[in-house]
């Protein structure tokens, strides 16, 4: 992945176990594991990137 400036997410916990940051990119976001910044990161479009949102926000990601 090119260079990305990564800002932590607002929803992450101070330091807890649910941190994440994300980059934002001409055609979407990436997130990855704010304590593996060298770990998998996942790359999204714009619709996937809304899709990802929409189910972050309400819960759906909780078992």
């Amino acid at each position: 992945m090119e260079s990305l400036r990564w800002r932590k997410s607002s929803r992450s916990s101070a330091g807890g176990p649910e941190c994440v940051e994300i980059a934002l990119v001409s055609s979407g976001a990436a997130v990855r594991d704010s304590k593996n910044a060298d770990g998998a990161r996942l790359r999204f479009g714009g619709a996937g990137w809304d899709t990802f949102l929409t189910a972050a926000k309400t819960g759906s990601f909780v078992s």
